[in-house]
């Protein structure tokens, strides 16, 4: 088993279940020195989709699951990875028990543009059913984005 950092749509529970279903939430954390960002926007839902990207002076609210091989292949084909529209890299996440070097997934693609206001609704719903802090989650509502007219 791997330790994976979920951020976005990964963060809420439900869904990891759904994908994941013989992994279990080790712990939540934060990735210091990263920054919650959108990019590719002509690959996503209207809109731009979520990524990380280096930053010094940010952080991200993560859930560390204990990823099992069966459920990494079947995460790598959700995520596209598999056909390279995220990549996985290694980050280090700070929780109350430490440090712990963890994999994720980051967008292979241009940083920039907007979400869709549907898309960024289901960001912070996760990180709501996933116990962020009540203001990184009013933080990800207030985000840009665009309307799709739905």
């Amino acid at each position: 088993m791997t330790l994976y950092a979920a951020y976005g749509t990964n963060l809420d529970p439900a869904r990891m279940g759904e994908r994941c279903p013989h992994s279990p939430l080790s712990t939540t954390g934060w990735l210091s020195g990263w920054r919650l960002t959108f990019g590719g926007e002509e690959h996503g839902w209207d809109g731009a989709l979520a990524t990380i990207v280096q930053d010094p002076f940010d952080q991200v609210y993560v859930a560390v699951y204990d990823v099992t091989p069966e459920d990494e292949a079947q995460l790598d084909t959700w995520e596209s990875a598999d056909s390279g529209l995220y990549r996985k890299t290694k980050v280090r996440v700070s929780s109350l028990s430490g440090e712990q070097v963890v994999w994720t997934y980051v967008l292979d693609a241009y940083e920039g543009g907007l979400p869709s206001a549907s898309y960024l609704g289901v960001l912070a719903d996760a990180a709501e059913a996933s116990s962020a802090p009540a203001d990184y989650v009013a933080a990800l509502r207030r985000r840009p984005c665009r309307s799709t007219g739905l």
